[in-house]
């Protein structure tokens, strides 16, 4: 089975070529004011930037006519739908609303959308005309959610309808998929996008839209998106709609993440200040800037990284504070982390805890 890794991801049918003047352009202007994940999202294969290796093999097997049933796996906003799209556009061209099915099996995970959508869309007679490949697509975003009953269903369908029909499968977690499904398909998994491609495609859309981000809103926005174009693509219009000029600071305040210069303030604190001075530091910083617990905990284990100290003091830190991390995400109670942090944990996690809290 092929394995490889790739890009930009955004989930949107494309709009329907409507006649008419007034339709026309109110279907622009709804892309031009709506989300840039849509507006900015790749229309061809060409337009994919990352993962070359992924695109190029898909392309290939397409000209080929070798296209194979597909599982493309990963996390958010990495290019797995978008590819997919971008494949049935060049396919099917302008019968591509004939040509494809496209569902959310988050909301379509039942046994009965398997027996009566997909069937009926799988056995019905190809309604194209000189289109580039013959068989149908049919495109189940979210299949993870998908209900085993409904997957062991869909495994018929494919055996029964691959003569006239492609599937492509896109999840999240592979492992839900079960076994059965992962062996009639082609699996590639889509990497979290590299920072230098997500910063190339921050400054293509930036300028389009001829934005004023400065150099730091720019890293920013790359180190807040942990390589997912689409969250990258979401902070900057956010950011953007809040603040004419796009700095670091607007984009954490957009997002409601911690500063940096904050994280290495608390960090400093919980180092070298007494307890009682780092607490009453920290809690000022967390309520005047209105920070999440959990944010300053995992922002502080990203630091710890940072700071030159033994490898076994590290380690030590680290685990203390995924501990801590555990605690505040299910147990929100403030006496209850208290508690938790007298008696459940080692005393320096307790010294986090209660200097966070």
């Amino acid at each position: 089975m092929a394995e490889a890794t790739m890009e930009i991801d955004v989930d949107a049918p494309p709009s329907r070529s409507d006649k008419g003047k007034s339709v026309a352009a109110a279907v622009s202007n709804s892309v031009k004011s709506g989300p840039w994940v849509e507006k900015y999202r790749p229309q061809s294969l060409a337009d994919v930037a990352a993962h070359r290796d992924i695109v190029d093999t898909i392309d290939r097997l397409t000209n080929e006519n070798k296209l194979p049933h597909l599982l493309l796996y990963g996390p958010p906003g990495t290019g797995k739908t978008s590819t997919i799209l971008a494949l049935a556009r060049k396919l099917y061209g302008s019968q591509y609303q004939n040509m494809i099915l496209e569902l959310n099996a988050s909301d379509d995970r039942g046994i009965d959308v398997v027996r009566q959508q997909i069937q009926d869309f799988a056995s019905a007679r190809s309604l194209s005309f000189s289109t580039k490949l013959s068989v149908k697509l049919v495109l189940l975003d979210e299949a993870d959610a998908m209900t085993k009953d409904a997957q062991f269903a869909l495994r018929r369908v494919i055996e029964k309808h691959t003569k006239s029909t492609r599937f492509a499968l896109i999840c999240n977690n592979v492992n839900k998929i079960i076994p059965a499904l992962q062996s009639r398909c082609t699996r590639f998994r889509f990497a979290p996008l590299d920072a230098a491609n997500v910063k190339e495609r921050l400054q293509y859309v930036i300028s389009a839209e001829g934005l004023d981000v400065d150099a730091s809103g720019l890293a920013a926005l790359v180190r807040l998106s942990n390589g997912d174009m689409r969250k990258a693509l979401n902070i900057l219009q956010s950011t953007q709609m809040a603040s004419q000029h796009v700095t670091e600071e607007a984009v954490y305040l957009c997002t409601g993440n911690p500063l940096p210069k904050d994280i290495e303030q608390i960090a400093y604190w919980l180092l070298n200040e007494p307890f009682t001075a780092s607490y009453k530091y920290i809690s000022g910083i967390k309520m005047r800037k209105g920070l999440a617990l959990v944010d300053i905990t995992r922002e502080v284990t990203m630091f710890v990284f940072k700071i030159q100290m033994p490898s076994d003091i590290r380690i030590k830190l680290i685990n203390d504070l995924a501990d801590i991390e555990y605690v505040i995400t299910f147990i929100v109670s403030f006496t209850m982390n208290m508690q938790f942090s007298r008696s459940g944990v080692s005393p320096s996690s307790a010294v986090v805890v209660k200097s966070i809290l």
